[in-house]
């Protein structure tokens, strides 16, 4: 690579937030733009003051035919990796790369043996490295007096909080958490992420009741039989053990091993036993006792049918206790099965419209499904919605008779078929009976009308909005008179 003249104007680059990837790449494409050689910058960090005070690369003058160039799409990948790395030349590491990339050297990335490829290779599996430590070691600890939240330390070799924070989003959706670490915290609200400054560790909660219980879990899982010290160490090194509990019990367990083998090998060999699990009649809804709460906790550990094996978890009711109204809809999506919220996916967003349009607040209404695991089928990556089977209905209804039973809302809006066949009957017609108010045995009073996504399923726009006005107009029967008045 040719270099400048020792006279060459020499410029500088901010690139804030440094382990960012779209920050930098402005940044260089404003180099590469303006012809600035890579010995002629300095890359500036953050907040970093200059000390050499060159100017910044802005007002480099603009050739009259500069063209911003393309970079194969394995560059960006390798450099928003190396960009969470602490190294503080990786910045210029990457802007030589890509100024051999754009003058002449396209498949340099395809040589191994590359000094430049080498290095950056090295970084970016150091930051994979350190990724996949967090996502191990990490270790929430419940907020003393605040239910349903929790924070974990921990504290990275690397800039990775932001790269691994989406994970921990998908993994624990239905909680509220946060991560703090020395440079950098995340928290999630179940619903964003929201990113500040470091912390301190005294920040973070002392040990919690459930430590005991995961000593315990951690314990009996163990298996002294395949025990390997020095591969244990690699994987899991000493320097994250002070934030590990389960870390406490391992001399002992080490200790141990060799007297748990044996007592293994000495024990007498058993025939296997056949689990069959337990069955209730699922016809049959919960009594009416007990809190939504309870009820709630009882369905997240129903095994009734098979929905439970592939789904996330069950997407429980969600509203008041007291609502005047219940929205009941079909079963989770996707989105729903991540966050375990009803009504959190397209179809809740249209929902929503709907709602704003007509004025109702969406938080004065009960929303829950008739079944409440996600049915769906893979393609690749991806998980098809699938309608529920009747078993499946089946197997939930005591679920959505005991919402009922708790919450005793005075109308009911069945959103589909299913919903409606859950709580007026089998023979019921959504096609003849939509938008027809019934009364339920009890006195309720209730209708059915289509399910926001049928109405999103709809092949073309003119279509999707005739549907959508059908939709909105049979919501808004609940602003009659009476709560349903023929």
């Amino acid at each position: 690579m040719p270099r400048p003249p020792p006279d060459a104007q020499r410029w500088s680059l901010r690139v804030d937030p440094p382990w960012s990837l779209e920050p930098w790449r402005e940044a260089a494409r404003e180099a590469l733009l303006r012809d600035v050689a890579p010995p002629q910058l300095d890359w500036i960090e953050g907040s970093e003051v200059s000390l050499l005070d060159a100017p910044a690369v802005q007002q480099a003058p603009m050739p009259a035919d500069a063209a911003a160039p393309s970079v194969p799409r394995d560059f960006l990948d390798l450099a928003a990796t190396c960009l969470c790395h602490r190294d503080p030349q990786r910045l210029a590491l990457l802007y030589r790369l890509l100024w051999r990339i754009t003058h002449g050297e396209r498949s340099v990335l395809t040589n191994p043996a590359d000094a430049d490829v080498l290095r950056a290779n090295g970084l970016a599996q150091a930051v994979r490295r350190d990724t996949h430590k967090m996502k191990a070691f990490v270790r929430f600890r419940e907020v003393p007096g605040q239910p349903d939240a929790f924070i974990a330390w921990f504290e990275p070799e690397h800039h990775i909080v932001d790269r691994v924070a989406p994970f921990f989003a998908r993994r624990f959706t239905g909680m509220r958490w946060a991560i703090l670490t020395p440079s950098r915290s995340v928290a999630w609200d179940g619903q964003a992420l929201a990113f500040g400054p470091g912390a301190r560790r005294e920040d973070a909660p002392a040990e919690d009741a459930l430590e005991s219980l995961w000593q315990t879990y951690y314990a009996n899982i163990f298996n002294p039989a395949r025990l390997n010290t020095r591969m244990m160490m690699q994987e899991m090194p000493a320097k994250y053990w002070r934030h590990l509990p389960e870390a406490q019990l391992l001399p002992q367990l080490v200790r141990d091993a060799g007297d748990r083998v044996q007592e293994m090998h000495d024990r007498p060999a058993q025939a296997p036993q056949r689990r069959i699990p337990l069955r209730r009649d699922a016809a049959s809804a919960p009594p009416d006792t007990g809190s939504l709460q309870t009820l709630r906790q009882q369905a997240s550990a129903c095994r009734q049918c098979p929905l439970w094996e592939t789904a996330t978890q069950a997407v429980f009711g969600q509203g008041p206790a007291d609502a005047r109204v219940m929205v009941i809809g079909e079963q989770p999506g996707d989105t729903e099965d991540l966050r375990g919220q009803p009504f959190a996916g397209p179809a809740g967003q249209l929902l929503d419209r709907a709602l704003a349009e007509l004025g109702i607040d969406r938080a004065t209404l009960y929303l829950t499904n008739a079944v409440k695991h996600f049915h769906h089928e893979r393609r690749g990556k991806i998980r098809l919605h699938k309608r529920p089977e009747s078993r499946h209905i089946q197997a939930c209804r005591p679920w959505l008779m005991g919402e009922i039973a708790r919450v005793r809302p005075q109308v009911i809006v069945c959103l589909g078929a299913t919903a409606a066949a859950s709580v007026f009957g089998r023979d019921f017609n959504l096609t003849h009976d939509r938008g027809r108010w019934h009364t339920l045995e009890d006195g309720t009073r209730g209708y059915a009308t289509v399910h926001p996504a049928w109405v999103l399923r709809q092949g073309d726009d003119a279509r999707r909005e005739d549907a959508y006005r059908l939709f909105r107009d049979d919501l808004a029967r609940l602003l009659q008179k009476g709560d349903g008045g023929d």
